[in-house]
Order: C-alpha cells, then sequence, then structure tokens
C-alpha cells in the first residue's frame, strides 16, 4: 500500500508575553500510514528539531473552539485582526504557547482531510489485511 505525506513549512511564534515573541520555524506534517496523528517539528537552532505528535482531530477541532486537556491544548482567536490558532504544550522540560497563522493551518488540514478524510483512518493501518493473512494460515 502507498502512503502519501503532506508538509508545510511556516513561521510559528513562540509567544512570551502578550507583547512579545520569537518566530519558530516549523514543519507540519501528516502521513497517511499514521492517519489518527499530525507531527510538528520545531527548529530552534539546535542540532536536532523538537518534535510532538498528538492528534489530527485536536487540531482539526482547534481551528473552530478550544479542546485539549493535558499536554497539548489548541484555540482560535485573533491577534492584531488576523485569525490564529494558539498551541498550549506542556511538558516536564516546560510549556510554551505558540501562535500559528490560522489561513496556512486550515489550508494544510484541508489537504489532510482529502488524503484521509474524517472516518476513514482505520482503513489506513492495514489490519483488516493483516487479520485475513493471519486468518488464511
Amino acid at each position: 500500500m502507498q502512503h502519501t505525506v503532506v508538509e508545510r513549512e511556516l513561521e510559528l511564534r513562540l509567544v512570551l508575553s502578550p507583547e512579545r515573541g520569537i518566530p519558530v520555524p516549523a514543519r507540519l506534517s501528516y502521513r497517511s500510514d499514521d492517519p489518527y496523528a499530525v507531527h510538528i517539528a520545531f527548529h530552534i537552532h539546535s542540532e536536532h528539531p523538537v518534535d510532538w505528535t498528538f492528534a489530527r482531530e485536536l487540531l482539526v477541532e482547534g481551528v473552530f473552539r478550544p479542546c485539549g486537556s493535558g499536554d497539548v491544548r489548541v484555540w482560535p482567536t485573533k491577534v492584531d485582526g488576523r485569525g490564529v490558532v494558539l498551541v498550549a504544550l506542556s511538558s516536564p522540560d516546560g510549556d510554551a504557547l505558540l501562535e500559528a497563522p490560522l489561513p496556512q493551518v486550515s489550508a494544510w488540514l484541508e489537504r489532510t482531510l482529502r488524503v484521509v478524510p474524517p472516518g476513514a483512518e482505520g482503513g489506513q493501518l492495514g489490519l483488516d489485511d493483516a487479520l485475513d493473512q493471519l486468518l488464511a494460515r
């Protein structure tokens, strides 16, 4: 089975205070062979990017209304009149609040939803084929 990858490079803003933030280059990534997840790699001037993985459904819902609990929370808002998505990340190493441009995130999400529509994720995992092979023995 051939898998599709949907990626998007964009610049996020690490929110330090309501008045201050620093740009953070990032890559959004979605793979049809991991259909429930989205991956974000943050390039923070280190040898290796910082990677986060969480449910695609969380990001899809988060562009419309606040959602999530625990390590990842997502919600839409406006900053200086432009639509953004805020992503709050929490780990034992610390917390971060990132601001992403809503139009770019939404366009990227739409591409992922065309590759694997909501509700069709389970069919991408190959479980039926694996089960058929197992039972055929």
